[in-house]
């Protein structure tokens, strides 16, 4: 019970690291691909501006609206923000350590229905931009949340019919199965590249980044569901937007990409520190890559209209999403018969 606790508080850190940082590799990758330097002021390299901007959240008015809903106003950002943390307890962080009598798997939880409670917590972070929005009682504010809560309820659908034709491969929803049934060396992508196609797709959507960023949308709704937040709670929901982006990336090398594996060292079935710690340094480098892909797409691709993101949902990528699940089925269904005879 001890080290789940320390385990999950080095999480909680490393994960509010993490997103932190973010910020500042966004700036930077932004600053490349527009031929700029980017943050330089705050330490070398500008490597303490996160600690800068975050300190300057706190200090920030804490200004709260006069027709405000209160406690609805205060309580959409603290559920944005703890769902967006709460999913990283059930992906597996690396393989099971043991020094000695000591045994630790580096995975606070790993219940069965690992991937659902993946979904659940994205669901509920939902209400989160939509109490925020309306409860700040702002036109433009309820205008993002309108625009969030159906705009993830439009992605979900696909990324649901992916992950359930995932399932349907690998026969089960824990995540550390998952994880387990790819140590082998052969990843998922290599069954699943069109089901992954389209759930990193349907991850864009979820984070609300660019192309799909309709509800922030500056040009229109001048800061959309968030409009009218100041201080921390501001800074929750910008921050649960970048916790989400780790945790999504985590979840696609999980599911697709071996998580913590690394090509023929699983086979050794060693359990030391070095080869536990390679294999979530390898995990750390796959979701650095698709962080990196985040950031890129936000500065390549322009944003969506609203009617063409809501077209791409419902007439593109749910269709094309249940071809994959019959394809899937199809194929298992042929390996299931071969079985048998």
């Amino acid at each position: 019970m001890l080290t789940t606790l320390i385990f999950l508080a080095v999480l909680l850190l490393i994960t509010l690291g993490v997103a932190a940082y973010e910020t500042y590799g966004e700036r930077k990758v932004a600053a490349f691909m527009q031929d700029r330097i980017g943050p330089d002021r705050a330490g070398p390299f500008g490597l303490l501006q996160p600690i800068a901007d975050g300190t300057k959240m706190f200090m920030k008015e804490d200004f709260v609206p006069a027709n405000a809903i209160r406690w609805l106003y205060f309580l959409g950002p603290a559920i944005a923000m703890s769902t967006a943390l709460l999913t990283g307890v059930v992906i597996p962080w690396g393989g099971t350590v043991t020094v000695g009598d000591f045994t630790m798997n580096l995975q606070a939880a790993d219940p069965e229905i690992g991937i659902l409670y993946v979904f659940a917590m994205v669901s509920i972070g939902v209400y989160g931009i939509m109490l925020g929005g309306w409860a700040s009682n702002n036109k433009f504010a309820l205008y993002g949340a309108i625009r969030a809560s159906s705009q993830m309820i439009s992605y979900e659908l696909a990324m649901g019919l992916s992950i359930v034709a995932l399932v349907l491969h690998t026969g089960t929803l824990s995540m550390g199965g998952i994880v387990a049934q790819q140590l082998d060396g052969v990843w998922n992508i290599v069954y699943q590249p069109f089901g992954f196609l389209l759930f990193i797709t349907c991850a864009f959507a979820e984070c609300n980044r660019a192309p799909f960023d309709l509800p922030e949308c500056e040009t229109e709704l001048v800061g959309g569901y968030h409009t009218e937040f100041s201080s921390m709670k501001l800074g929750f929901y910008l921050f649960a937007e970048y916790v989400n982006m780790f945790i999504s990336s985590a979840v696609m090398s999980t599911l697709y990409f071996g998580g913590y594996d690394i090509p023929f060292l699983a086979q050794t079935g060693d359990t030391s520190v070095l080869t536990v710690a390679l294999g979530t340094l390898a995990l750390f480098l796959k979701i650095g890559f698709f962080i990196f892909l985040f950031m890129w797409i936000r500065w390549t691709l322009p944003r969506f209209r609203y009617d063409q993101l809501m077209d791409l949902g419902w007439r593109k990528l749910i269709p094309l999403a249940i071809l994959n699940l019959l394809i899937t089925g199809l194929i298992a269904q042929r390996h299931a018969l071969l079985a048998l005879f």
